[in-house]
């Protein structure tokens, strides 16, 4: 299990080495509590996604032999939890659902999300492993993103040509931090 889980958030990280949830990376890395706040807000979707599309596809779509529209149930999932976690940082946390806007909705169309849902079924893991890698992946996402938040803050003060700005320095910035993250690819 701790191999499972060290190779999900630093050898396999959903974001840097499977680039999976690039979207909301960009998007929501220009402040350190956005990122903070989108990490936490993953986690807890892909964690809650994870255990409710194995036990959808192991106990309704196996035994029925439906397995073929598991797409359409994993977004549905996925739809409604996120749903629900906008509903609650609307009511709890107005300055967190105001500081992430539209990346918040777009949690469902992240295939970082849909993809550890089809990961965990695809690798035929029993529920204890689908419930480590549902935790694991998207801590692995919250630590890139927060990596990147911190760098992206310290390249506002920085000197950065005009050309090379915003976005291509965000752009580049996420390529050397994949480079790193690969250099763990012979740890586990």
């Amino acid at each position: 299990m701790l191999e499972l889980a060290i190779g999900a958030v630093l050898v396999n990280n959903i974001l840097l080495i499977q680039y999976l949830g690039n979207c909301p990376f960009l998007g929501t890395s220009k402040k350190m509590d956005t990122a903070v706040g989108m990490a936490m807000a993953v986690v807890f979707v892909l964690a809650m996604a994870g255990i409710v599309t194995w036990i959808i596809y192991y106990v309704l779509l196996v035994p029925f032999g439906l397995e073929y529209i598991r797409t359409l149930a994993f977004i549905l999932v996925i739809a409604a939890l996120v749903q629900f976690v906008e509903l609650f940082l609307k009511k709890s946390i107005p300055a967190l659902y105001a500081g992430l806007g539209i990346f918040l909705p777009l949690i469902t169309t992240n295939c970082a999300v849909f993809g550890v849902c089809i990961i965990n079924i695809d690798e035929e893991f029993v529920f204890l492993k689908m419930l480590v890698s549902s935790i694991a992946y998207p801590v692995g996402f919250g630590l890139a993103l927060i990596l990147f938040a911190g760098l992206r803050e310290r390249l506002i003060i920085g000197r950065v040509p005009t050309p090379m700005q915003d976005t291509a320095i965000g752009l580049v910035t996420a390529g050397f931090m994949s480079l790193s993250f690969l250099g763990f690819k012979g740890m586990i």
